[in-house]
């Protein structure tokens, strides 16, 4: 049961994704879009390992660890087309995604910005010993942002209940991590804060699910941050719907080497060697079903008014 649960979260954020690509191009959606498709196994990993009280903040790739929280998906898919009934109003897009309702406090677009908040939200934990903790999700870029270094510096001092889950996918926009750091192994950050390690295939979902529950429960009890590094790939653009392979600035033997290691393809493989062939036909045709409907549904939403766009501006 523990697989098919795993993978049908996987396939519901694929199948959300998939619809967005296709329907993206159509310009009815009102933002940019940062897709997860070839990551889905790190978000749903972890968050299998969370309860509802646990908080998250995201970054600009946020579909999947809204999603995989438990984010309204009706509200998500109405917010990247701007309509009213989205999760932050229409107002937001793509990548300020937020659903209070499950801890999803927010998805912060500018490299590195949500790791200071989620540090005020695990400082806030610890006062309270609330026996909550704080995930943040960044990227390996945001490795090299000085807020990185203040923020795993002051959670290890003060051993907060915070899991840095840094998803690897090898590129920051089109430059490779070979051309921005020394090597591809963070361990180095986190031995200089004294945090704890472990390095995970971001693309195997019952190694990263079986690694973080373990992180999950130390942070509970008390020993502080961790640092979970899950190398992974994303196979479509940087931003957008599209293969922007034709740009040679990902090496296409490397491209196909990821993609026949797709998380959600792989465990697909291995359920149905356990014979769970109709329950997989079942899951998918349930979820592209659903996906569907609310996607027909969000297109005769209405758009904010002035009114709307007025409400949150500061004003002397």
């Amino acid at each position: 049961m523990k697989l098919l649960k795993l993978f049908y979260e996987m396939y519901l954020i694929r199948s959300v994704e998939k619809k967005i690509s296709l329907e993206y191009p159509k310009g009815n959606m009102r933002c940019p879009v940062h897709l997860s498709i070839g990551q889905e196994a790190c978000a749903v990993g972890i968050s299998q390992n969370l309860k509802r009280e646990d908080v998250v903040y995201s970054n600009h790739r946020c579909h999947a660890h809204y999603i995989a929280k438990g984010g309204n998906i009706s509200e998500m898919i109405s917010e990247i087309h701007g309509k009213k009934n989205g999760c932050v109003g229409g107002v937001g897009g793509s990548m300020h995604l937020q659903d209070l309702s499950v801890n999803f406090m927010a998805s912060i677009p500018i490299v590195s910005s949500s790791i200071g908040l989620s540090l005020g939200a695990a400082l806030n934990q610890k006062r309270l010993n609330s026996n909550k903790i704080t995930v943040v999700y960044i990227g390996d870029a945001s490795l090299e942002e000085g807020i990185f270094f203040e923020c795993a510096n002051f959670a290890s001092l003060h051993k907060l209940p915070i899991l840095f889950a840094c998803e690897n996918n090898l590129f920051s926009v089109y430059t490779p991590l070979k051309q921005r750091q020394i090597n591809s192994d963070f361990k180095r950050y986190a031995d200089a804060f004294k945090i704890p390690y472990k390095k995970v295939n971001g693309n195997n979902i019952e190694q990263v699910f079986s690694v973080s529950k373990k992180i999950i429960q130390n942070i509970k009890n008390g020993k502080g941050p961790y640092f979970l590094q899950m190398d992974t790939y994303r196979h479509l653009e940087h931003c957008g719907p599209n293969n922007d392979d034709h740009l040679n600035y990902r090496n296409k033997t490397e491209v196909e080497f990821w993609k026949k290691k797709d998380p959600l393809i792989d465990l697909e493989n291995k359920l149905l060697k356990k014979n769970d062939k109709k329950k997989i036909i079942s899951i998918k045709k349930n979820i592209d079903k659903k996906v569907e409907k609310i996607f027909v549904k969000v297109l005769k939403e209405k758009y904010p008014t002035t009114k709307d766009a007025k409400k949150y501006v500061y004003a002397i």
